[in-house]
């Protein structure tokens, strides 16, 4: 969520913070602020799309040093939306702040974009260093803050509202962890990392505060990612906050002098109680609900994640909004990270914010190319079958016929259009493009490899013969084939060379500085015997990679 303003304030008072030597011990990750900061931190290009090689060794080198330490990292990712969709306007904000960043990096200018693979390069990295993970539904930090405490280890994370969270083990920012600073001894004491560990006794005690609850009534009034209560402005207006340091910034001011306000109260029902006599009559219920709402996204959650842990065969928690839209199957995928958190915005609120990059924001967005890509993932999320399960085909194929079906089972995207955010429905896509087979997710399990491949590569309308190529390279190829058939501006022979000089790179390094390290894709892989001399030769007499791959093939090349 994060509170406005506090964990720039706490930076400049190092009392509200204790050294510690971090070792022999769990410790809760919250992965998503985890992945901004290590590829932020480490100076990695943001302009042309991502140094996912370089941003993988500093991944493995992050938790090389939480091994060197016994260090035992539990990763908790963030998911969808929240089906109350109480951070809609906030969401919205970012993404376009988001789009005004992008154009000023493109345009030579400084500021960090995070490149739109960084989130699964980071996932596929957890994996291969078998390092567990979970991906909460919604936003993760009542998960994070339940499983620390059961645990009772510290968390790891860069985020001002677990300043506030009552945390046994308490809270270790990122920029005060020195991971590559590893400290070894030759005694018993064993290695350790030094970090300093905010403490909330230490931050009560600097404000006299009587009772740490009184923290999320704080947070609430200064202000979160949540609040819109035009009410509270009466409040500020009419109270008179001392502060009892001299500071700079009418934000510390106001940090400092709520904190101060709240010494005078035992309790946040007093301190509600005294908010309330400022305003109008008709005003108090609402605000007293409000208030009191917001402070319990401070409490920890009925998600036990501990048991997830401990044995991924254990079922987990899965909302009633979530369960009522998708088969299991989709649910579990979500909760261990393999599938992306906006499927279930689609899934739910019939809506996703399409991820922005550094491009020429002059143009069309990128995304506009793979839209014949999303139509049918969106078909397969809102198929009318599963939330009706009994609907026959003949009564499904009368619905794709009218045009009032399209209407009703459509997602709202949002994405860049110039410099601006927009709004658009997106019609589904119920069937294949050159099939009349009409796929479910309640069926996909059932569905042979084979089919799904077709089904992919019908989706992709890759009009090559993939399954005729080494099983790792169908996917790229397939890829490749609609990339070079639907991008705008038109992909031209130079940018496909240059893809293709890079996938050969790739596979070189593996083989030459990697031997025995295996496919983070597949256990049982090894380097690939293909002549790519002879492919990329044979490229350049041709002038797209789909009227390549059927030759490619009849000659051997693979």
């Amino acid at each position: 969520m994060g509170i406005h303003g506090l964990m720039t304030y706490i930076g400049e008072n190092h009392t509200f913070f204790n050294n510690v030597k971090l070792q022999n011990t769990k410790i809760v990750i919250d992965g998503n602020n985890l992945f901004h900061r290590l590829y932020f931190d480490s100076g990695l290009d943001l302009k042309h799309g991502g140094e996912y090689d370089l941003f993988t060794d500093v991944i493995c080198k992050f938790f090389e040093a939480l091994a060197c330490c016994n260090i035992t990292p539990y990763v908790v990712f963030d998911g969808g939306c929240d089906c109350t969709d109480k951070k809609f306007e906030t969401i919205k904000q970012r993404a376009r702040e988001k789009i005004q960043k992008a154009r000023v990096i493109s345009r030579g200018g400084g500021g960090t974009l995070l490149p739109l693979l960084s989130p699964e390069v980071f996932k596929q990295v957890l994996t291969h260093l078998q390092v567990p993970f979970v991906q909460c539904h919604s936003e993760a930090d009542r998960d994070i803050v339940t499983l620390a405490n059961r645990w009772a280890c510290p968390v790891l994370t860069l985020d001002s509202d677990f300043c506030v969270f009552d945390l046994k083990a308490g809270y270790c920012p990122l920029n005060y962890l020195k991971w590559q600073n590893v400290i070894s001894h030759n005694d018993l004491s064993g290695s350790y990392i030094p970090a300093q560990c905010f403490s909330i006794e230490n931050f009560c005690n600097h404000f006299s505060l009587r009772n740490k609850a009184l923290l999320p009534l704080f947070a609430v009034l200064n202000g979160n990612d949540y609040v819109n209560l035009s009410s509270l402005e009466t409040f500020f207006a009419r109270v008179h906050f001392h502060a009892k340091t001299a500071t700079t910034g009418r934000k510390n001011m106001r940090i400092q002098g709520l904190l101060n306000w709240l010494s005078r109260f035992t309790d946040p029902k007093e301190a509600v109680e005294n908010i309330v006599t400022y305003l109008k009559q008709n005003e108090h219920q609402e605000v007293r609900k409000v208030l009191y709402s917001l402070m319990d996204e401070y409490t920890e959650s009925e998600v036990d994640l501990t048991k997830f842990f401990q044995n991924k065969d254990v079922r987990p928690h899965i909302p009633t909004a979530l369960a009522s839209k998708a088969p299991e199957w989709v649910c579990l995928a979500l909760i261990k990270g393999e599938l992306a958190p906006f499927l279930s915005d689609c899934l739910i609120l019939k809506r996703t914010f399409l991820q922005t990059q550094v491009e020429n924001t002059g143009r069309a967005s990128s995304n506009r190319c793979s839209l014949h890509i999303r139509q049918v993932m969106y078909g397969l999320l809102r198929h009318p079958s599963e939330s009706c399960p009994d609907l026959t085909s003949d009564l499904l194929n009368s619905m794709l016929a009218k045009e009032e079906h399209s209407k009703v089972h459509c997602v709202e995207e949002f994405d860049r259009y110039d410099q601006t955010l927009r709004k658009n429905s997106v019609g589904v896509v119920l069937k294949g493009f050159d099939s009349n087979e009409i796929y479910s997710l309640q069926r996909l399990p059932e569905i042979s490899m084979s089919g799904r491949i077709n089904f992919l590569v019908d989706t992709l309308r890759a009009k090559s013969d993939v399954q005729a190529l080494p099983a790792h390279l169908q996917l790229t190829v397939a890829v490749t084939c609609s990339w070079v058939a639907h991008a705008e501006p038109k992909v031209t022979l130079h940018h496909l060379q240059a893809l293709l000089l890079c996938i050969v790179a790739g596979e070189l390094h593996k083989i030459i500085h990697k031997p025995d390290v295996e496919r983070i894709v597949s256990s049982e892989w090894s380097p690939p015997r293909i002549p790519w001399a002879a492919f990329i030769c044979a490229l350049t007499r041709r002038e797209t990679l789909p009227a390549l791959v059927p030759v490619a093939a009849s000659e051997k090349c693979f």
